[in-house]
């Protein structure tokens, strides 16, 4: 009888403090592969206490979709697990806590589906992704049901973030809710 295989999930600290990129090992063979995408004990042992209640896909047809920046006020504040299930997204993290030393910073991170990494994002930032290849499908595991009422955005272009977008206002497909959404500086509500 052969030894088992012992899964395997790597956790790295990102460089704003509570981001994580998980990797999950991928056992394979010629069939193709077997991953655990989630382990709640690994997850808490690593990242933290965290209770997931909702999981959320999407779908991008084109190259160049913006989604977000989005996130949600107390008492419905959201943290987010997510991966690339087909494509590849530029996945960003905006440190909306307003005592942080990384206030108004970010952290960009490829995900494709053939690594199978994922992007922890804690409660207190807003997120979004962009699209990289066509047809592309996101997954993500959220700590809070959605609500309307605490819905809210940043500006996905804002000039004060920084961030090294693949596509221009010109060339973003973005819904119509993202392109009004304010900028940093008029965020009249952030996170403690």
């Amino acid at each position: 009888m052969p030894a088992e295989t012992k899964i395997n999930v790597q956790f790295e600290n990102l460089a704003i403090q509570g981001l994580a990129k998980v990797t999950p090992a991928r056992i394979g063979d010629a069939r193709g592969y077997f991953s655990e995408t989630f382990r709640d004990d690994l997850f808490r042992a690593h990242v933290g206490n965290f209770t997931f209640v909702q999981h959320n896909q999407s779908l991008s047809g084109p190259v160049g979709t913006v989604r977000g920046l989005h996130f949600q006020l107390q008492p419905a504040g959201q943290g987010k697990l997510i991966r690339c299930l087909r494509g590849a997204i530029l996945d960003v993290a905006v440190d909306l806590r307003r005592s942080s030393p990384t206030y108004g910073k970010h952290v960009a991170l490829e995900l494709r589906a053939e690594s199978g990494s994922q992007l922890w994002i804690p409660e207190g930032f807003a997120h979004g992704f962009c699209t990289l290849e066509p047809d592309t499908e996101v997954a993500y595991l959220v700590t809070a049901y959605y609500s309307p009422e605490h819905d809210r955005g940043l500006r996905w272009n804002d000039p004060a973030l920084g961030i090294d977008w693949p596509v221009n206002e010109n060339t973003a497909l973005l819904s119509p809710k993202d392109t009004r959404q304010p900028f940093l500086s008029e965020l009249d509500t952030t996170f403690a």
